[in-house]
Formats: C-alpha cells, sequence, structure tokens
C-alpha cells in the first residue's frame, strides 16, 4: 500500500470513531450522578431546569447570565437528550448568513401547522410569531455569543426558502451546540448538573410551585426546592404510554426516540392543560440498518440529505416533491403497502449523486461508517431508476419543469445519468420522531392551568410544550424553539426570583 494510501485510510478511520464517538457522545461510562463544583447550601435561591437537552441548557445558560444558581436534573446517564443527535441545523431568519431577504418564516410555519391553526388561532400566531421573530437572535447568540459555527444554510422540507443553519465542518450541530453550550456551564460555579435521577413529583405550596421531588441511582428520594423549568422532551418514545392512548394507530412504528416515559403527568397532575396530544410527527425517513432490519429503534436519515439535492425512490420511481413537508412525504410513502408489519416499516430508496455528496459529506461518511448508506453505481438501483434519475437530471438542468413541482434542486450536479454513474443510497422508512403536542405555555413560557392562567413558578420549553407546531413541525424549528423559549424561560424565572428577594 502507498504511504497516501496509507494515510487515507488513517483518516477515515479516526474520521469514523470521532462522528460515531459525536453521536453515541459516550465521554464514559460511568453516569454522572452529581456533576459540579459548589456546596448544596448555595442553592436555596437558585432554580431548578429539569432536562438537559438544547432547551434546559439555554434556561440555565440565561439564568447564570442572570447570576441565579442552577441545579440541573437529568433523568438519562448523559446530558444533551435528543437535542444532541439533531443533524439537519436550527432555522434563523434573516441572518447574516442566509445573504436572502427572507419575511416568509412566520407563513411557512402557519402553513405546515396545517388545519391546527383553525383553533386557538391567536394564542398559536403569539407563540408562531415569537418562534420566529426571536430566530435571527437565536442564531445570533449561538453564533456571537456562545462561538458555534452555523455559517451553512440549506432548505429543508416544507421552507420557502434556504433558513436552516449548520456548521460547515465535520460536527453535526446538535452535537457542535450541546457541547459549547455544556461546556460554558460546567465552567460556571453556579451551574449543578446531577444525572441519572428521575423527577417523581412537583412540590407546591397551595398553587404555587416550590420544587420537585426526585430519586437518584442509589434509590434515595430528594427533593429540591425553587422555580422550576421543564425541558424533559416529548412522549415519543413512550410507546406503552402516551403514545399508546393518544396515537394507537402508531403502535409497531419504529422510532428515533429512546424508550422512556413522557414527564407530561408530572405536570397535568399541578395543573397543567395540554394541547394537540394527538399530533405526533412521523418523519419519512429513518435508516433501514441492514445488519438489523426489524429494530424498533431507528436512526434519523438527516433532512438535510434531501435539501442537499437527494431523491427518494420507490420501486425505482419518484413519488413526491422531497422537499414537501414532512407530514406529506411520509403520508405518500405510508400510503402504499408496507414491507413488513412487526415493525411497520417501507422500503424506499434514498439516493443522492456526488454534487449532494460533498455538500453533505459529513453526513454521509458517518452514515456509510455506520452501514446505513453505500456508494454504488445506478446499475445496482431498483428498475427504473436510471429513467427517473434522468428525468430529475433534465429538471435540474432547467430542461423541464420538474413533474413533481420541485423546485430547489441545491447541489445535484449530475447532468447525463448512465448505468455506470455512482451514486450514495440507503433504504429509509417513516418513523415516530417529535411529539407537537404537550403541555400549553405562552410565549412567556409559562406553563397555562385553568382559564389560561399561569401557573405561578412553573415554566416549560421544547418538546415537552405544545401549541407552536401544530400539525407539523417544520425541520429545523425543534432547535430553534430550544434556544428561542428555553432563553425565555430562563429570563423570566429570573425575573420572579429576583421580584421574590426583594
Amino acid at each position: 500500500m502507498s504511504r497516501i494510501g496509507f494515510l487515507t485510510l488513517i483518516s477515515l478511520g479516526i474520521f469514523g470513531l470521532f462522528t460515531a464517538y459525536l453521536y453515541t457522545n459516550r465521554i464514559s461510562d460511568a453516569p454522572m450522578t452529581s456533576e459540579h463544583n459548589t456546596e448544596d447550601m448555595a442553592f436555596r435561591s437558585g432554580a431548578i431546569v429539569v432536562g438537559s437537552g438544547l432547551a434546559g441548557l439555554s434556561a440555565a445558560s440565561q439564568l447564570i447570565s442572570h447570576r441565579i444558581p442552577v441545579r440541573l436534573i437529568e433523568r438519562a446517564a448523559k446530558p444533551g437528550g435528543n437535542s444532541i443527535k439533531a443533524s439537519s441545523g436550527i432555522n434563523g431568519a434573516p441572518t447574516r448568513f442566509q445573504q436572502i431577504p427572507d419575511d416568509a418564516f412566520f407563513s411557512d410555519t402557519v402553513k405546515s401547522a396545517g388545519k391546527a391553526m383553525a383553533s386557538s388561532t391567536p394564542y398559536r400566531e403569539n407563540l408562531i410569531n415569537t418562534l420566529t421573530n426571536s430566530s435571527k437572535s437565536a442564531v445570533e447568540w449561538l453564533v456571537d455569543e456562545k462561538g458555534v459555527d452555523l455559517s451553512r444554510v440549506a432548505q429543508l422540507g416544507g421552507h420557502s426558502i434556504p433558513r436552516t443553519h449548520r456548521g460547515a465542518g465535520q460536527t453535526p450541530p446538535g452535537f457542535s451546540i450541546i457541547s459549547t453550550l455544556l461546556k460554558s456551564l460546567k465552567e460556571s460555579p453556579l451551574f449543578h448538573l446531577q444525572t441519572s435521577c428521575t423527577v417523581t413529583k412537583v412540590l407546591q405550596a397551595g398553587s404555587r410551585v416550590t420544587g420537585v421531588q426526585y430519586i437518584c441511582e442509589n434509590g434515595a428520594e430528594e427533593e429540591a426546592h425553587g422555580p422550576v423549568i421543564f425541558a424533559s422532551g416529548g412522549f415519543g418514545g413512550d410507546a406503552e404510554g402516551l403514545l399508546a392512548k393518544y396515537r394507537p394507530d402508531l403502535a409497531g412504528y419504529p422510532s428515533t426516540n429512546d424508550p422512556r416515559p413522557g414527564t407530561q403527568p408530572l405536570l397535568t397532575a399541578v395543573g397543567a392543560q395540554l394541547i394537540d396530544m394527538e399530533q405526533v410527527q412521523v418523519h419519512p425517513t429513518g435508516f433501514v440498518d441492514p445488519k438489523d432490519p426489524t429494530s424498533a429503534l431507528k436512526f434519523l436519515a438527516a433532512e438535510v440529505l434531501r435539501g442537499e439535492g437527494g431523491v427518494l425512490l420507490l420501486n425505482g420511481k419518484r413519488f413526491i416533491n422531497e422537499l414537501d413537508t414532512r407530514e406529506n412525504v411520509a403520508n405518500a410513502i405510508t400510503s402504499t403497502q408496507p414491507k413488513s408489519d412487526s415493525p411497520k416499516q417501507w422500503e424506499v430508496q434514498l439516493v443522492l449523486d456526488e454534487g449532494a455528496y460533498n455538500a453533505a459529506k459529513s453526513h454521509i461518511d458517518f452514515y456509510i461508517f455506520k452501514g446505513l448508506m453505500k456508494k454504488v453505481t445506478i446499475a445496482d438501483l431498483a428498475p427504473g431508476s436510471l429513467e427517473t434519475i434522468k428525468q430529475y437530471a433534465e429538471a435540474v438542468a432547467g430542461k423541464h419543469s420538474d413533474y413533481l413541482q420541485r423546485t430547489s434542486f441545491a447541489n445535484w450536479s449530475l447532468t447525463d445519468p448512465t448505468e455506470e454513474s455512482v451514486v450514495y443510497v440507503g433504504t429509509v422508512t417513516p418513523i415516530v420522531h417529535y411529539t407537537m403536542g404537550g403541555v400549553k405555555f405562552n410565549e412567556k413560557s409559562e406553563v397555562l392551568g385553568e382559564e389560561e392562567k399561569a401557573i405561578e413558578g412553573l415554566w416549560a420549553a421544547g418538546e415537552i410544550t405544545g401549541g407552536v407546531h401544530g400539525g407539523n413541525r417544520l425541520g429545523g424549528s425543534s432547535l430553534l424553539e430550544c434556544v428561542v423559549f428555553g432563553r425565555i424561560a430562563g429570563d423570566q424565572c429570573a425575573q420572579y426570583i429576583s421580584a421574590q428577594e426583594k
């Protein structure tokens, strides 16, 4: 083997190991049951944050910016939640990275929400206004204040123009954002992280929330006292509980979520109202791992793969505008006969050419490393694929309009497809991915009880909440809502504590 070949092989191996580390977050095998660096006595006048995904870390960051001590409680052994796995990016408009006018984010989000907008319309519009109008400052906060690279912009499904930001390097955006915020928080003496601890009860004095009860690995029941921000995620992994209750039709679907119960009942026990609980996002593309095709836990095929030019083929034919909303793309697949019923899954090919590969190289190299995608020729695809890809290439070249009304082709570069043309392919299927419903809250991140009244001492942000996305969430808006409403929750909680201390 030549020296160059040897070094190339070593580089790919290092990249694969590094990227696997990013996605699994295996910092160590020992749980961080009580991390950092202050005496518990210092937290008597502090705040409690439940959940260590992006919403929780954003809330904690804001609290600490106001010099408020934070106790963050996480039920998993490692911090990061689902946010650390996010691979497509965070929406923002207008930003200096777009370099195009963008005043359609609000209308794109309303359109994506669908029929849900017909009910509680002013309430939903207030939340969407807050989300979209704060998106520019959310991206700027991450980039300018925290130092996260979000310089690359792509157009995902349901968006009328590119506005989903990710970094230019090999680090996935979720990991980059989470690791940056976590590092900053751990440097503060005001931050106290407890992992492998499960909240079992929200404490109240009258109607005011005063803290939480929780159990850690040692089995001891503990209490933390102070105002509470819940950022503990959705119920997509609660297959036998909330998911079965509100969406029994999704029984048997694989999921991107680890099995775990939803935490919404902890808040309904103190009077919180729920909204949109039946609204569950089935993402159209989760990888079917050829090494374990019947696994109920799937790895997400990032939407950026389609955003950079990729196409979906069913029996060698395109069947939907790949940049339609997640709901519509998933419905187009699930309207056909499934390949299997246990788990319920389909067999769709996700195909990218060399141009799209180069634009999403870090993603695809990782998927190849994991055995989820492979480099092949068009001759290796299903019969009829060559003719389909020729048609698509002609639309990209402007020879005719795309018959499925796709107008953005991003970085697809293959102009004259042949059977020998190189493509990158993986098999995908729809999966349970995200829950749009949750506890009802307002634009101040206050959790709402009866008659839309805020529950004193209680805020929420992220996937535990409902009302923002309606019937469908746009790709890139999950990380965004975590930052926007997490920061708002932190600011509001800090103001509350300051007022209590006067």
